[in-house]
């Protein structure tokens, strides 16, 4: 669980600005393959995907193609990774909607458990309205198939869109990528750490038992 609190952490902390950007042009490509390229690690490729010769999937697709939807599925992960991990913490710290999640069942938001559990105590009803809500985002709102990840919403205020582009694009897409590596890595961590112990996040906090051998 220690990495998923440091992999949490990490992941609201800014990414490094690549030193080349001061050469970027006033638009940037969310699918340059530079996105994301940053120390320490600079180019993280052990399989070597990125030599088509290599690339598993070539028989099946152009190697541009491959990498165009890997890297639109780690953004949409890296994403969701991270609206996981705010979720996760306020849900430990006990922040919840007021009111009830079913009244006719009388299950109010606070009712549902913390951590895994939390997802077995929502009604069939609930779920198949998440389910329905994700899919109408994935194919009508947000269609998966613009692998840029640029819906048009901007970056700013909510309602106020703030069109970045140059150096200031490309150091937040950077950060974009990273931080949502990170949430990926915290939020597996969170997972499997309350596999292992039985104890939510907090839990596992409030009894010393961080790292999965601490005290009970």
């Amino acid at each position: 669980l220690t990495a998923a609190l440091f992999g949490s952490a990490a992941a609201f902390a800014p990414a490094a600005q690549n030193s080349a950007s001061s050469s970027l042009q006033m638009s940037v490509d969310p699918l340059d393959p530079s996105i994301g390229v940053t120390a320490p690690l600079g180019l993280y490729d052990p399989l070597g995907w990125l030599d088509p010769s290599k690339d598993p999937a070539n028989k099946f697709a152009t190697f541009h193609a491959n990498f165009e939807r890997r890297r639109a599925v780690e953004r949409k992960h890296g994403r969701i990774a991270m609206a996981a991990v705010v979720g996760m913490l306020f849900h430990n710290a006990d922040i919840e909607f007021p009111g009830y999640l079913s009244k006719e069942l009388g299950i109010r938001f606070a009712d549902i458990p913390n951590g895994m559990n939390g997802l077995f105590s929502v009604p069939i009803a609930g779920i198949s309205q998440i389910v329905f809500a994700i899919g109408v985002v994935e194919l009508a709102i947000w269609p998966a198939s613009d692998y840029s990840g640029d819906y048009g919403t901007g970056y700013g205020r909510p309602f106020v869109p703030n069109v970045l582009e140059g150096d200031e694009l490309k150091y937040k897409l950077d950060m974009e990528i990273n931080q949502g590596r990170a949430a990926m890595m915290g939020i597996m961590g969170a997972l499997v750490g309350e596999a292992v112990t039985g104890q939510t996040l907090a839990e596992q906090y409030a009894s010393g038992n961080l790292i999965g051998y601490g005290p009970p």
